[in-house]
């Protein structure tokens, strides 16, 4: 195999932060080479110097051995690499077909081939597998179905190498599994795939190489060929990590969230679960079962058609996320990026953001509580580091989880709703995201989580009910096994 990409000594600096140090990275056409890491050990940083996003302040690239400079992503792309971010970039009002060929439309006479744009995009769906329709809108899409058309923009530009940042992050079992035929697909082809997932598992069953980053720096690179999960957690964090989903053992006390009857055409029916003082209730089935959509009516972002929601005895009135705060209920979302967080604004204006009320006198916010409080919570869940007036966007993912956990906390919950928690987080970040929860629950939090990981729902939940097509297939006490999980979940076991 050819060396494709040779990026040496590749070193970057932003103001106050050293973020890479010197980092070599050699892939080879037809190879998979993943890179792991913590958040913010340096691996989207890398990925952007190679996409032409930044440039480095030392170091070289080599393309099939020839020295390179690549000056900006348009640059990156005429040059045959492709980038797919983990935080997805399309057009929401253009179709699927459109946003495929983004910077690449098909034309006749200086006129768009609508044919053969809606050609292009039926061969890349077809060869991913992926269950989008070219004239769907990409707005109307599920997050899951979102992370294929992004996947299949790169992949239509028949790159020469492609970066694929934690793919599978929002996708469901067979979603990854015709993604991973499409990676073997690439190997096939001579293209030098880059891997970045903190699903180790992922890494030992696709990868050919693997680079682990710690802090900036390269610390070792090796053939995945005899590589468990716990070499590459010992060389991400420079420690044993013993427990990534530690389960706290916790005094259950009486219900404080009862759903009955709750249903909404089309998404969900006749749902009927319980969730008492200081337990975690999974909420599992695969991506479609509508586990999102009964989180959210459930919080109020979406209305019912029928149904009731109580908390502590208390019916919920009103279909609103105000009803929903007011009764004590709240919502850390799936999507943090567009539904968590405002980028733009500092930690501060974040967590104070769903308790404006607290912190405020006679309309007013008292500048003075509100610093205190923010200060509070980023300190308490570990937010690093906790400066409140920076702004969230200059953090990693972890980080920022993390806030918007803080702006739900500072409104003191009965209960806590979390739609993948640790989703797209590093191994470190994710541990310390369920010793969170688990100091919740112990504070007598009633907590409903929904993971499209089956070890996470299992390791952390006290029971477990299970969609299928929008109904409660089964409702699974602590100890199932990920058997019992899916056989509900694809329809094989009745309410």
């Amino acid at each position: 195999m050819s060396a494709a990409l040779q990026m040496t000594g590749i070193t970057k600096t932003f103001p106050g932060i050293r973020a890479l140090s010197d980092v070599d990275l050699a892939v080879a056409g037809g190879e998979v080479h993943a890179i792991v890491g913590e958040n913010g050990a340096g691996k989207s940083t890398l990925m952007k110097i190679l996409a032409g996003v930044y440039q480095p302040d030392g170091g070289e690239i080599r393309l099939a051995g020839e020295p390179v400079r690549i000056n900006g992503p348009i640059d990156a792309g005429r040059r045959g690499i492709a980038m797919v971010y983990q935080e997805l970039n399309l057009v929401p009002d253009l179709t699927v077909a459109e946003n495929i060929s983004l910077g690449d439309v098909p034309s006749r006479f200086g006129i768009v081939d609508r044919k053969a744009l809606r050609a292009r995009a039926e061969r890349v769906l077809d060869e991913l597998d992926a269950r989008v329709r070219p004239d769907d809108l990409v707005g109307s899409l599920s997050v899951s179905q979102q992370q294929m058309v992004e996947i299949a923009k790169s992949y239509a530009r028949s790159p020469k190498i492609i970066v694929l940042d934690e793919p599978t992050s929002s996708l469901s079992e067979n979603e990854a599994q015709s993604l991973f035929r499409v990676v073997a697909r690439m190997k096939e082809a001579g293209i030098a795939v880059i891997y970045i997932s903190h699903r180790l598992r992922e890494v030992t069953e696709l990868a050919d190489q693997v680079t682990v980053l710690r802090d900036g720096r390269l610390i070792e690179t090796r053939p995945a060929a005899g590589i468990s999960a716990a070499d590459m957690i010992r060389l991400m964090v420079g420690r044993d990590l013993t427990e990534v989903f530690p389960k706290r053992e916790v005094p259950i006390g009486d219900t404080v969230l009862e759903v009955r009857g709750l249903s909404r055409a089309g998404e969900f029916d006749d749902v009927d679960l319980t969730v008492r003082a200081g337990e975690i209730v999974g909420l599992a089935g695969i991506v479609g079962a509508g586990r999102t959509e009964v989180a959210r009516a459930v919080f109020g972002l979406d209305r019912a058609d029928s149904g009731t929601i109580e908390v502590n005895g208390v019916p919920v009135s009103g279909h609103t996320p105000r009803a929903g705060r007011d009764a004590g209920i709240a919502y850390v979302p799936e999507d943090r990026k567009r539904d968590g967080i405002i980028p733009q604004l500092t930690v501060k204006d974040n967590v104070t953001l769903a308790s404006l009320g607290s912190v405020s006198t006679a309309g007013w916010i008292n500048s003075a509580v509100e610093r205190r409080v923010a200060a509070e919570k980023a300190t308490e869940l570990t937010v690093s580091p906790p400066v409140i007036d920076r702004r969230v966007d200059t953090y990693s993912g972890g980080n920022q989880q993390k806030v918007v956990f803080a702006k739900w906390l500072a409104t003191k919950p009965k209960v806590l709703i979390l739609d993948e928690p640790t989703r797209g987080v590093d191994v470190g970040a994710k541990a310390d995201i369920h010793k969170i929860i688990g100091e919740l629950a112990a504070q007598g939090t009633a907590i409903l989580m929904i993971s499209s990981e089956l070890p996470e729902v299992l390791a952390v939940s006290d029971r477990i009910y299970v969609l299928h097509e929008g109904r409660i297939s089964a409702e699974l006490p602590r100890g199932a096994s990920e058997h019992d999980v899916m056989h509900a979940a694809t329809g094989e076991v009745a309410a």
